[in-house]
């Protein structure tokens, strides 16, 4: 695969790069140590040419493995947490000045006696307030912040959603934004799935835990995925989407998953297609 391919090359500059930092050191004893004060720079110009050569070498392997490291490894998927952070703040001011207008209105309702009008209107406020409580459950901001900006990315696509956070994630192994890479990624897809679909459509996200494992589901009841397709799908460059995919949204889960120990599976029929994956809790601090 190919990222595997990356990281392999990147290991193998950054190796050449310690060898070089060793000749460097080598050459500089060899300056310091066996030649004459006077004599070291008319005698040994080719030593000094090598070693400043591969200080520049040195310098632009380190210019790219910090570009590979940083812009590769994942800044996307924190700059996408910092945004739906500032998009959630803004969703709760919002929400409280809103609030205030719809008690206003209800108590106004109830005033003049017209109290199924009241409970009509207070119907689709409650359940507005349940759907963002759902999605503040984690004690992790940023996984907050992208459900709550998935939960409003869907239904502005006529999608249903249903949110379940059992967990607080108090003990996750990795960055909360690597998770959100994951969760993102998945619930992306799905909604992309469901835009095939006519009409019902429906997803589905749960975040649980057991004693050892976090426990996740995305599951959406669009197109079914085949079985032959199923075992590509985490491959970098594999995509369903033609030229609005760049295959490389799976194979990034897939990815992270195994850097944690975690895994992930596929189920796909007719009715749904579900992805389950696990991460292993961290080990736990005791005070």
């Amino acid at each position: 695969m190919k990222l595997n391919k990356f990281k392999f090359s990147l290991g193998k500059i950054l190796l050449f790069s310690t060898l070089m930092n060793v000749v460097q050191v080598v050459l500089m004893i060899s300056l310091i140590a066996f030649d004459k004060a006077d004599n070291i720079i008319g005698d040994n110009t080719a030593k000094i040419y090598i070693i400043a050569l591969m200080i520049a070498m040195n310098s632009l392997i380190s210019v790219f493995s910090f570009y590979s490291i940083l812009f590769r490894k994942g800044e996307k998927g924190l700059v996408e947490s910092m945004r739906n952070l500032e998009q959630l703040n803004r969703t709760l001011r919002e929400q409280r000045h809103d609030y205030l207008n719809h008690i206003q209105i209800i108590y106004g309702l109830m005033e003049i006696g017209e109290y199924e009008e009241a409970k009509n209107y207070m119907e689709p406020v409650y359940k507005d307030i349940i759907k963002l409580s759902k999605a503040l459950k984690t004690s992790e901001p940023a996984v907050n912040a992208l459900l709550q900006a998935k939960l409003q990315m869907a239904e502005q696509k006529d999608i249903t959603v249903e949110i379940e956070v059992k967990t607080e994630l108090k003990r996750l192994p990795i960055k909360a934004w690597e998770l959100c890479r994951i969760l993102g990624n998945l619930v992306d897809n799905s909604i992309y799935a469901l835009q095939l679909k006519g009409d019902n459509r429906f997803l589905f996200i749960e975040l649980t835990e057991t004693v050892s494992n976090y426990k996740f589901t995305v599951m959406n009841n669009g197109p079914k995925i085949s079985k032959e397709v199923i075992p590509s799908i985490f491959s970098e460059g594999f995509t369903t989407k033609g030229n609005e995919g760049n295959g490389m949204g799976l194979f990034i889960v897939k990815e992270i998953l195994n850097n944690c120990g975690g895994d992930i599976n596929v189920e796909s029929n007719d009715d749904r297609t579900a992805f389950y994956f696990i991460i292993p809790k961290a080990p736990e601090i005791l005070s």
